[in-house]
């Protein structure tokens, strides 16, 4: 038996208004509440992902693991180019290392790689 319905997740950053306005962006999901310390963006049924600000942050240094990614978040999309064209319009960046052909890696505007993914 479950205990919960789905787990939050929490990212920290730099920013967290404003790495919530890109995801929320992203998702087409809504910003809840937003402040200099938190910011919370949820889907209509109910999926929460929270931004933490943290003072000293330290963006990861995908591939490599000197700063390491801790976690990443993959994004399933119809269409890699027009989500990629997407993504780059919201803030992101596309990462030189692209390791795969099904899947495209970016990094968020606080530096956290993340995936586009085919269906």
């Amino acid at each position: 038996m479950a205990i919960a319905r789905f787990p939050n997740v929490v990212i920290d950053c730099p920013d967290p208004a404003a790495l919530a306005e890109f995801y929320s962006a992203l998702l087409d999901w809504k910003v809840e509440k937003s402040s200099q310390e938190w910011a919370t963006i949820r889907a209509d049924y109910g999926q929460v992902i929270d931004f933490q600000g943290v003072e000293a942050y330290t963006a990861p240094q995908w591939p490599g693991q000197h700063v390491p990614q801790q976690m990443h978040l993959d994004v399933v999309v119809d269409d890699l180019d027009v989500a990629e064209q997407a993504v780059l319009g919201l803030g992101a960046t596309k990462h030189d290392h692209q390791p795969g052909t099904t899947f495209r890696v970016f990094l968020d505007p606080a530096g956290h790689p993340f995936c586009l993914c085919l269906s």
